[in-house]
């Protein structure tokens, strides 16, 4: 195991670790985007993007179109190389505005972790497009963990974590326990090839109906590009 440093909730420190983890020249089989902020008070990235959309989202989409090359490098036709993205159920009341993907209109924190993961479920079907046209050797998931006990609770009201803290032993699961579908996603042989799935608890279902509108898609992903800086790929696709 070896560690390199990354804070997604910056651009610059994406790109200083995409340049270290480039030198060493390793292949890259597998991406797990798993980093995340869940309710949160009103703050900016170094950046200036809102927090839950600069760090759960735009962090992950920089990280991953950053990486892309490399992973098409390293897949092949019978071991694709594979992207897993950790969304939420929250995605399903979630709602994407366009116009003010910032919350600065009116902010509210479920509302901001809610269109995170949304937007994380779009990103992966477009993604899953992109890939599947330009012919790679890389497929696209997005998974939900369900609800598991860890520290990403620690922003909510003082009553939920006192609930929360009596009834974790039977309502949540354990970090190993929140991992499984993640896993299942990385290396099971069943999803070899399989891309553009929403998975929970090891099974592919469906995820909410927004996220398959194509359109939103495409506009979504064209705004994080300049939102971040890069090149527009989808837009030189018919």
């Amino acid at each position: 195991v070896e560690f390199l440093y990354c804070d997604l909730a910056s651009m610059k420190s994406i790109r200083q670790f995409v340049q270290r983890f480039r030198a060493k020249n390793y292949p890259l089989h597998v991406l797990v985007n798993n980093a995340g902020v869940m309710l949160v008070p009103e703050r900016k990235t170094e950046d200036g993007f809102e927090e839950h959309f600069g760090l759960n989202y735009l962090g992950h989409f920089l990280l991953t179109n950053l990486l892309l090359d490399m992973l098409k490098q390293s897949g092949t036709h019978s071991h694709n190389a594979r992207i897993i993205t950790v969304s939420s159920a929250t995605h399903y009341v979630g709602k994407l505005h366009l116009n003010d993907l910032q919350s600065r209109c009116s902010y509210s924190p479920h509302g901001a972790y809610a269109q995170s993961k949304l937007a994380l479920v779009l990103f992966t079907y477009q993604l899953q497009h992109l890939l599947t046209a330009n012919g790679s050797h890389v497929t696209a998931n997005v998974v939900d963990p369900g609800v598991v006990n860890t520290e990403l609770y620690k922003h909510v009201f003082w009553v939920v974590k006192v609930v929360k803290w009596m009834t974790a032993w039977l309502f949540f699961k354990t970090p190993e326990e929140g991992a499984s579908t993640t896993i299942y996603a990385a290396v099971s042989p069943e999803m070899e090839g399989a891309g553009g799935c929403y998975l929970y608890n090891e099974e592919r279902t469906k995820s909410a109906d927004v996220a398959y509108d194509e359109e939103l898609q495409r506009r979504l992903w064209t705004e994080s590009c300049k939102m971040v800086g890069i090149s527009d790929e989808a837009s030189r696709l018919p």
